[in-house]
């Protein structure tokens, strides 16, 4: 009787594990596959042979897919870290040394203009430009904007703040006024803006208690925002009541039914629905006495076994905000100007914040994540516009970071490149090599140390 109660649960798991999964893998597969495309069409379109097209890598010739049409091969490989194209006649990943010892062939890479070459190579991040570009204003058109005005917010008791909001000197109930001198129209999306974020210095005027005040948060914000939460920073105080409840779950053996609300979780207010959550995981693996309001206003304190995860196993219906949503629809002109400079500064921001952990500013540790936590952003329930939203987000930093001029990197070749535009002379083949190995073995210290980063934060290390 126990395993089938626990069952709808574990089955859940599993179909959010799958998703999260799922999810992961499209979005590298799109981005991968377009990012490569990119080289693809460049080369072909200056008679450059190429002589594979993979996504993912088919580390020690293990391939899961495969075919040739022309004189291309196309496949998949079993690795899920990246993807390439195999350009003839050029110092690439294959490190094809028989190939560059041959006279030059006049469809090969190394026989055509270094300008030629360098479009080549700037092929793949364009199109990841393109394509974050793209999906961010086909948001923007397709969805609008849709969010409570900071007003009405202010108007019915002020942000609800996080654990993490409170760490840096916010409070339940703070009405926020200004950020950076600018007035606040939608808080959640100014609040989270790369360009407030990644601001030198960043000021909050609030009023709390009826009394104006300033605050300013700490530089490294974006460690912080970094951090895995359930818990939005700031939100409204949005409240719920019980919409269903899982069979067998904690919630349904307390005797929680739909339509009741839980007012308080050990003698602590949990009217507002992200109080309530933080408030069943500082009770996980505990029993807590909850007060549950029922639908006729009677009243009920029941004991409820919290689960270790932190929750009670029940759907919310949240409410108190639902009529004070204000949606702006965009035209494509309005979309495309939005979307673009969005996209930009989304850019903008990455790139500082790259800058900061080179110069030791921010941990790499607490500001970077690997495929782990790529794959828990997406979650574990496909939603289309937090897909898009994140592949979009990917896209960019995907191309940001192809251009670094790192050898193994389109911007290590991009570097060589302008090096040979430069001084008419081009770099030794030899020197293209070692810097391959050098890129190469550099890449994957990274791959190993983001894959190190999530495991670590799975495990609170």
């Amino acid at each position: 009787m126990r395993m089938r109660l626990a069952w709808p649960i574990f089955a859940d798991s599993i179909m959010g594990t799958f998703t999260t999964i799922a999810q992961l893998l499209t979005g590298l597969a799109i981005l991968i596959t377009l990012h490569e495309l990119g080289h693809y069409l460049a080369a072909r379109a200056f008679g450059i042979r190429v002589e594979k097209f993979y996504l993912f890598f088919d580390a020690w010739g293990f391939k899961l897919f495969k075919f040739k049409k022309g004189d291309t091969e196309y496949g998949i490989g079993w690795l899920p870290l990246g993807g390439y194209v195999k350009i003839a006649g050029m110092v690439d990943e294959s490190l094809d040394k028989d190939q560059m010892k041959k006279a030059p062939e006049p469809w090969e890479f190394r026989s055509k203009p270094a300008w030629q070459r360098l479009i080549v190579m700037i092929g793949g991040v364009t199109v990841n430009l393109i394509l974050g570009i793209g999906i961010a204003v086909a948001m923007l058109y397709a969805y609008g904007e849709k969010y409570v005005p900071n007003e009405v917010i202010n108007s019915k008791g002020g942000i609800y703040a996080s654990p993490e909001a409170r760490q840096v000197g916010l409070m339940h109930g703070d009405k926020i006024l200004k950020l950076n001198g600018k007035p606040v129209e939608n808080l959640l999306r100014e609040m989270s803006d790369p360009d407030f974020i990644m601001a030198g210095k960043k000021e909050i005027l609030l009023n709390r208690n009826g009394k104006d005040t300033t605050i300013l948060l700490p530089e490294h914000m974006e460690e912080i925002l970094g951090k895995k939460s359930e818990l939005p920073f700031v939100y409204w105080p949005v409240q719920f009541k019980v919409k269903s409840v899982v069979g067998g779950s904690a919630a349904d053996k307390a005797g929680i039914k739909a339509g009741d609300m839980i007012a308080e979780v050990n003698g602590k207010n949990s009217q507002v629905f992200y109080t309530l959550k933080e408030l069943l995981m500082d009770a996980k693996g505990k029993t807590a006495t909850l007060t549950v309001v029922t639908p006729s206003n009677g009243t009920k304190k029941v004991d409820a076994a919290i689960g270790e995860d932190g929750t009670l196993g029940f759907q919310p219906e949240l409410f108190g905000f639902e009529k004070d949503e204000k949606k702006i629809s965009y035209g494509f002109g309005e979309s495309l100007s939005k979307g673009v400079s969005g996209s930009f500064s989304q850019l903008g921001a990455t790139a500082r914040g790259l800058g900061k952990v080179v110069t030791g500013k921010v941990s790499a540790k607490k500001s970077i994540s690997g495929p782990i936590g790529i794959a828990q952003a997406y979650g574990p329930k496909w939603n289309w516009f937090n897909f898009w939203t994140l592949t979009s987000m990917l896209s960019l930093v995907l191309a940001l970071m192809n251009i670094l001029p790192i050898p193994a990197l389109d911007g290590g070749h991009v570097m060589f490149l302008l090096w040979e535009i430069v001084t008419g002379r081009p770099v030794n083949e030899k020197v293209l090599y070692v810097g391959q190995i050098i890129g190469m073995v550099l890449l994957l210290a990274l791959i190993v140390f983001t894959f190190w980063v999530d495991i670590a934060k799975l495990l609170h290390l």
